[in-house]
């Protein structure tokens, strides 16, 4: 049985090898348990071979992962498996750049039609009423033209002195 932490000492060429020879001894038990031969060979045998060999290609793996990593590291684009899974709906989300894009047609209607703001004009017979008032609610304008109109909504203050 091969042990996990002598496996991590050893480098990828020498693990390779030794997969190749833990490979040739599976065969070779899996033809001697299908042909009867004198030598008995038992199915535990079988068992810890693949396990070893599994073992193996873990760390082979866990290896080359590590080396793409240290490889991929200042880079711009990562391999798809290097990359955050995160959730299938993160994933198919829209970008903010994706988000903010406008049509040609609404970039032209926004630009000819740009927002309108408005201020009131009060008369000073109704400016001592005015400070007892607050603004809560300005509406879109009725129509983008020269000429709209908008609402005002406003709201008696509570606390007055």
């Amino acid at each position: 049985m091969v042990k996990t932490y002598e496996l991590r000492t050893k480098d990828e060429k020498a693990l390779v090898e030794e997969l190749g020879k833990l490979k040739a001894e599976l065969a070779k038990a899996r033809i001697g348990k299908v042909s009867a031969a004198a030598t008995q060979v038992k199915a535990s045998k079988i068992r810890v071979l693949r396990k070893d060999i599994a073992r193996l290609l873990t760390i082979i793996n866990e290896k080359r992962r590590d080396a793409s990593r240290l490889a991929f590291k200042k880079k711009k684009y990562k391999p798809i498996d290097q990359r955050v899974k995160g959730t299938r709906a993160s994933r198919r989300k829209l970008t903010t750049f994706e988000k903010t894009r406008k049509t040609v047609k609404a970039l032209k209607k926004r630009n000819c039609n740009p927002l309108r703001k408005f201020a009131l004009e009060a008369q000073s017979s109704y400016i001592s009423t005015l400070k007892f008032l607050s603004l809560i609610h300005i509406s879109e304008p009725t129509r983008p033209e020269r000429i709209s109109y908008a609402v005002f909504c406003l709201k008696k203050k509570k606390n007055h002195r």
